[in-house]
């Protein structure tokens, strides 16, 4: 699938229509696909292929401009403030028409504008109030031009103009609250009080609405109350509140209730209390309800803030003010709470951490906010310089990524303008421990070394233990083979001397590892080299077996896993292999092999049992012998079948197989499995086509009467079974076929379920039945329910007979969406529901799981075979043709009149078909030429099939059509017939676009 390349001629719109300005040859395609993606749920959809047919019989002529979309001469398009306007303007014409735009018939600014799609488009990105008038979108070519004005009409949601804000009055006050908005078309004010209508609301004296202004006269305290303006049109509206206050009323004290204030002993303390009221209030303040509050470390300040000098312990305590008036009285309390000095409340200790670790000091402390406090750290009494590593906040220093220079004495210092005071911690710093050093070997033997080693520092942790590692160079026959460093042995920190356990014939390195509580030190340097003695091999072959080799029944292949390379103990390495019959008198034989790890032993009966053991030898000698293992030469095809095979407990997927074991000595080998190989014959409704591919299912022997679960099968149909025994490479003769038939089961899920909106009132459905119906359908439950929560949840339920697989639903609106679930059923049950949603109404179909039949594999095929034989008939047409009766034919231009052909009817003539073929080439040098002079572009004009095969011998003289005799030759100007114009007016003249109907002319 190819994008169709846009230009000037072919352009697509933004609701996705394709545009062709004029159509040429060229655009014949079967295959035009409308592809939509859908970015939000990430899904792509395509509608079905589309077929162009080109039908000309000549080529088109020029044609003047003529407006595809929109339609007409002029149409009308809202816009709205703010938001993104798109213009489009298609027109057809030959030669292809060019666009142009202005602005109530002058040049347009392109400010915030732009052309796209060849100048088809003109998008403007933020809609004002001056992009409102006539948009003139102007086709012209060389025939001719034409204009289709757009009247752009602006519309807006409403703005505020002058917000409406709150007023104070005093009693008997006038006032006023304007609420002034604007927007297209002009917005109606509403006013509200309190939340409802000021229609609806208590009537209150002095208040008047005029338009945008409410108005008051002698307001009294009943008067105040929080105002709405509501300015709305068809696009939306804006809402605003406002509330009138009025000054008379009883005191309000406007600060926190219930306050806490902290301060510290010989601080001046200032409680605040501010008031409001009309009249003026009095205002007083007393201590536990005890009285006023007088004396010279007491004062009452304007603002009504209680003023308490050189604060002391005993001033702590419950504060009251209390405003009053004659209207009424207010009264708040405030708690006071007097700090003592500053104290360290959480001081650093000592602290031990490990090497790149964080280390952490505290130093709370408990101050008064108010005070200025500064906490400052030092390092073995000097200040400590903050950087990356080392942070702090308010309560702590953090040393991250801790290094042995770090250990010292920390201070934490915390001062105020009233006193400073300090608390120190000492920080220790534990290490992995220095690697040990001057390694040392002693006391050798033939499988054993003393290693001696001096111990490095601990870096305050105790070393736990210390690892020996060492590194080999195994002396293979003919090369060393050297190897990475392994643990040898562990040993208690408290040793530096340990006695080493080695293996014979190999090279060591050795070094030493100390560990304590942090980790392991580095290694330590190496030892000298030592090199061991040689020995026979201590260790045995491991995973010794016996069994049939390759294809062959009489033979056995002994097997094992080679000895590592420190298990050979010395050069030379080889295996010698042991075995015999068992439950046989006949002596062990045996074969020593040096370079494999099989052996392989012929001529031995069919699954015979053999006693089988291996022992490793080297140049010094022969190693331990293993324990005897038995081993069973080749298996061979079992000659019996399982008998009495039967099934029971049938369900609709599964059943129980039964059947009587083959006896152990036909099996000819060792017993694997059971299998049963059943396929489906076919389905019990006679119409359903099933698969017949054979499957299986393996059975372990437990018992004299076998029998096992078989799943996975199709209801309602009709099965065949047969079971065959199988050892370890062979598979038997099979049993006796049974057949038995699965009950009714539930149906599958329904296919090609869809969803098409052909009118925005009705919603229709259709579907196919189950690919596995499963028994006989008695009917198909239908669910569904609105999506939209104001239509509710309720769920609505259809029956359905099975030989409809339609349903249509009318909707209560367009908008309406529906959630739909549709499930099969049998007398069995209801199958697996398939549950969609309608989609949104601007949608024309929705189809899911929908095979489109053009991608089909024998569609394919067959509009292959209907093309091919169409050719047949073509080809056929132009000899029969050819076999008619003769005319002479002057040619007075490019070629000499031949001598016509005397042969009766039904012969075929030869020079007609080269008279043909002639001109054929001499119109397409013409057809040539003319497109090259820009002559050949036109729109559809003549109702004619126009193909490779099928040219347009029409056009020999250009416009013109010249007559044609029985066998294809000129009459017309070669024989005096008078020429003949056609009249194509009502072509010309049509404002309908041409039908894609093919009609061919064969006479």
């Amino acid at each position: 699938m190819v994008p169709i390349r846009q230009d000037r001629r072919v352009s697509k719109a933004e609701n996705g229509d394709l545009y062709f300005s004029s159509i040429v040859a060229e655009d014949a395609f079967t295959n035009y696909v409308c592809v939509a993606r859908f970015p939000f749920t990430n899904t792509i959809q395509q509608k079905p292929p589309l077929i162009l047919q080109v039908l000309t019989a000549r080529m088109a002529a020029h044609t003047a401009p003529k407006f595809l979309k929109p339609k007409g001469t002029t149409s009308t398009t809202i816009a709205m403030l703010g938001e993104e306007l798109i213009l489009e303007c298609f027109a057809a014409g030959v030669p292809t028409p060019s666009i142009k735009w202005t602005k109530d018939w002058e040049e347009m600014s392109m400010t915030e504008k732009k052309l796209e799609n060849f100048n088809k488009t003109l998008r403007i990105k933020n809609v004002s109030m001056d992009d409102g008038g006539d948009y003139i979108c102007s086709a012209s070519n060389r025939m001719g031009s034409l204009d289709h004005v757009i009247t752009v009409r602006v519309k807006s949601v409403p703005f505020w103009v002058e917000k409406p804000e709150s007023l104070v009055l005093s009693r008997d006050d006038s006032g006023s609250i304007v609420c002034r908005a604007d927007g297209i078309p002009r917005p109606q004010i509403q006013w509200l009080v309190n939340g409802e209508p000021i229609s609806d609301a208590p009537k209150s004296p002095g208040r008047q609405v005029s338009g945008d202004t409410l108005m008051f006269r002698a307001v009294v305290p009943d008067s105040a109350a929080v105002f709405q303006c509501n300015a709305s049109n068809q696009y939306g509206y804006i809402m605003a509140n406002a509330f009138l206050a009025v000054m008379d009323m009883k005191p309000r004290l406007l600060g926190p209730r219930d306050e806490l204030i902290k301060t510290t002993e010989g601080n001046d303390t200032h409680l605040d209390c501010p008031y409001f009221g009309s009249p003026k209030p009095d205002l007083r303040w007393s201590k536990g309800g005890l009285g006023t509050l007088e004396g010279s470390r007491h004062m009452i300040l304007p603002n009504g803030t209680l003023e308490i000098r050189n604060t002391k312990l005993q001033d702590q305590g419950s504060y009251v003010c209390v405003a009053s008036n004659v209207i009424g009285r207010d009264e708040k309390e405030v708690q006071l709470e007097v700090k003592e000095p500053i104290k360290i409340v959480r001081a650093p200790h000592n602290t031990v951490v490990i090497r790149g670790s964080l280390a952490h000091f505290d130093c709370k402390i408990k101050f008064d906010p108010t005070l200025d406090v500064t906490v400052t750290w030092l390092k073995d009494k000097k200040f400590l310089i903050l950087g990356r590593r080392m942070t702090k906040d308010e309560d702590s220093l953090s040393i991250a990524d801790v290094y042995r220079r770090d250990e010292g004495a920390y201070t934490c210092r915390v001062k105020s303008e009233l006193e400073e005071v300090t608390a120190s911690a000492k920080l220790t710093v534990m290490d992995r421990p220095d690697p040990p050093s001057a390694l040392e070997i002693s006391d050798p033997s033939e499988r054993s070394i003393r290693l001696t080693w001096i111990p490095g520092l601990s870096n305050h942790s105790p070393i736990k233990e210390y690892v020996v590692q060492f590194t080999e160079d195994l002396l293979a026959d003919y090369w060393l083979l050297p190897s990475s460093w392994k643990n040898l042995s562990s040993y208690p920190g408290s040793l530096n001397s340990v006695i080493l356990q080695l293996t014979p014939f190999v090279e060591y390195r050795f070094r030493v590892i100390a560990v304590n509580g942090i980790g392991p030190s580095k290694p330590s340097w190496p030892s000298e080299y030592y090199q061991t003695g040689g020995a026979v091999p201590d260790a045995i072959p491991r995973n010794i077996q016996g069994m049939g080799s390759g294809v062959f029944r009489n033979n056995m292949e002994i097997s094992w896993e080679p000895l590592e390379y420190r298990e050979w103990n010395g050069p030379k390495l080889g295996y010698m292999v042991w075995w015999r019959r068992r439950d046989s008198r006949e002596e062990w034989k045996n074969y020593t092999t040096y370079w494999w790890c099989s052996y392989i032993i012929y001529d031995t009966d069919t699954f015979t049992p053999y006693e089988i053991k291996v022992q490793a030898v080297n140049f010094f000698g022969y190693g331990p012998e293993s324990p005897i293992v038995l081993g069973y030469s080749g298996e061979d095809r079992p000659v019996a079948a399982p008998s009495d095979l039967s099934v029971s407990d049938i369900e609709s997927t599964k059943l129980t197989v039964h059947w009587d074991p083959v006896a152990r000595a036909d099996i000819m080998g060792d017993i694997k499995e059971y299998k049963v190989y059943y396929w489906r014959e076919s389905s019990r409704l006679p119409w359903h086509i099933v698969s017949r591919r054979i499957k299986t299912k393996s059975f372990k022997a437990n018992g004299p009467r076998l029998s096992g679960t078989l799943t996975g099968l199709v209801p309602y149909s009709n099965y065949r079974m047969y079971i065959v025994v199988a050892n370890n490479r062979y598979e038997g003769p099979p049993s006796n076929t049974i057949e038995f038939q699965t009950p009714e089961g539930v149906p599958s899920i329904p296919r090609s379920f869809r969803i098409m909106h052909r009118h925005y009132d009705t919603i229709y459905l259709d579907w196919e039945e189950p690919a596995e119906p499963n028994g006989i359908l008695t009917g198909y439950i239908l669910k569904y329910q609105t999506l939209n929560i104001t239509l509710g949840d309720r769920i609505l339920v259809e029956y359905i007979p099975p030989n409809i697989t339609y349903f249509s639903l009318r909707r209560f609106d367009r908008y309406t969406r529906y959630k739909f679930s549709l499930a099969a059923q049998t007398e069995t049950g209801v199958g697996e529901a398939f549950t969609e949603e309608s989609p949104h109404f601007t949608t024309e179909e929705y189809t899911r799981d929908q095979v489109d039949i053009v991608t089909q594999g024998w569609f394919i095929g067959l509009m292959c075979a209907v093309a091919l034989l169409v050719l047949i008939m073509l080809i056929v047409f132009f000899i029969k043709r050819s076999r008619g009766g003769k005319y002479p034919v002057r040619d007075k231009k490019d070629f000499a009149l031949e001598p016509m052909d005397d042969r009766e009817n039904g012969t075929f003539d030869y020079r007609s078909l080269e008279r043909i073929t002639r001109v054929s080439t001499m119109l397409y040098t013409r057809r040539e030429e003319e497109s090259q002079q820009g002559r050949s572009q036109g729109v559809i004009e003549h109702i004619g099939r126009r193909t490779n095969s099928d040219d347009s011998l029409m056009e020999y003289v250009e416009g013109e059509e010249i007559e044609f005799n029985e066998d294809g030759s000129f009459i017309g100007e070669y024989t005096g017939v008078s020429k003949r114009t056609i009249d194509r007016s009502p072509y010309h003249n049509s404002s309908e676009p041409t039908s894609p109907v093919a009609i061919y002319s064969f006479a």
